[in-house]
């Protein structure tokens, strides 16, 4: 935690999404929750409002004495009612499509910010030994050569036969990459 002098801050972690939820209208350029909304609504009606086109035209059909005016019910009321009612049973379907696909992109998004901040802990620890003593600034040589890197240098990064520089280091150079 450092001080500055507006106030106390602390040193951000990585993030793999940038999303803020604040402010007076949470689904301005937020197309798919304002999708999976408007679909949840569109169902909440049209279901609910199918099945009382049916009742209707059941309830018309069923209280006139003429056969051929139990069609004319059959037809409004029975096969509009139905497709209403299928319309908005697919309504709440896509709804719930949306809010599985917001859930998953949500979820991925998580798993992002816990892998980034799990990288760089782990590459914090790496660069530490037992001691605190950072050791990716330490010189290091490879094999039997006479260049001196420190250890996080990309021209070594590779290789497993590194030693450490010890108290007779006069005749090795340095390297121009890394500068150790």
């Amino acid at each position: 935690m450092t001080t500055t002098s507006t106030g106390p801050t602390s040193t951000s972690l990585p993030r793999a999404s940038s999303r803020g939820s604040s402010g007076a209208a949470p689904l301005k350029d937020n197309h798919s929750q304002m999708l999976q909304l408007v679909l949840f609504w569109l169902g909440a009606i049209l279901l609910p409002l199918g099945l009382v086109v049916i009742v209707l035209g059941w309830y018309g059909a069923a209280n006139t004495p003429y056969q051929y005016d139990q069609f004319s019910y059959l037809v409004s009321g029975g096969l509009l009612g139905l497709g209403l009612t299928f319309a908005g049973g697919f309504l709440y379907f896509g709804a719930w499509l949306a809010r599985i696909a917001a859930d998953g992109r949500e979820s991925s998004k998580r798993l992002a910010d816990t892998l980034l901040v799990l990288a760089d802990v782990t590459s914090r620890a790496a660069a530490r030994s037992d001691n605190g003593i950072d050791t990716s600034a330490m010189p290091v040589t490879a094999g039997d050569g006479t260049t001196m890197h420190r250890r996080d240098c990309s021209l070594i990064a590779h290789r497993d036969d590194l030693h450490p520089v010890g108290e007779n280091n006069g005749h090795l150079t340095a390297c121009r990459v890394c500068r150790p």
